[in-house]
């Protein structure tokens, strides 16, 4: 009976929350088949300490702390920077834009992405886990273990660094 309520607790908690963990591990190691690994050392440690998860207050920002410190052990890890690649990200853009719109949308968003990768870590990490993960503010407390007043700090200037950097590479390619 204990054992059942477990499984189902795991399946009401955590198992909603995969496809968030494998978008956060696939982010952090760029290589689908480490984040799936990542993903499922993920899942199997959360099972393992499937009790103290009784205990915790948000579930999902557990999770996806544990994922980002096993994805950021497996960056660590000697093997790994060895099979590194250098491939970057690929974005597709869809709707009913032309194809004009569309090449800029990608080339924006390609330049976006490369001047995101000059910004600190951890302001690459909370940009991440705000727009694309969509995570409030208190839930990226949880995860990052950051105040609230901290996060919305690093997040601005982040912010505001990506728009200057960016104004600055779209007007130089204007004049060239």
């Amino acid at each position: 009976m204990l054992a059942d309520m477990e499984l189902e607790n795991f399946h009401n908690k955590v198992l909603p929350a995969k496809d968030r963990l494998y978008r956060v591990a696939y982010w952090m190691l760029k290589d689908s088949a480490e984040a799936e690994d990542v993903l499922q050392e993920g899942m199997l440690r959360l099972w393992l300490y499937r009790q103290k998860l009784l205990l915790c207050h948000n579930v999902e920002a557990f999770a996806i702390r544990t994922v980002r410190n096993l994805c950021l052990d497996r960056l660590k890890s000697k093997a790994y920077k060895n099979r590194q690649s250098l491939e970057g990200l690929e974005y597709s853009e869809s709707g009913a834009a032309s194809p004009h719109q569309q090449t800029e949308a990608a080339n924006h968003n390609d330049v976006l992405m490369r001047l995101m990768q000059t910004l600190p870590e951890q302001q690459q990490w909370l940009l991440r886990l705000r727009e694309v993960e969509e995570l409030s503010y208190e839930e990226i407390e949880e995860v990052t273990g950051m105040q609230v007043n901290a996060i919305r700090v690093a997040l601005s200037r982040a912010r505001k660094t990506l728009r200057e950097q960016f104004i600055k590479v779209s007007s130089y390619e204007k004049l060239g």
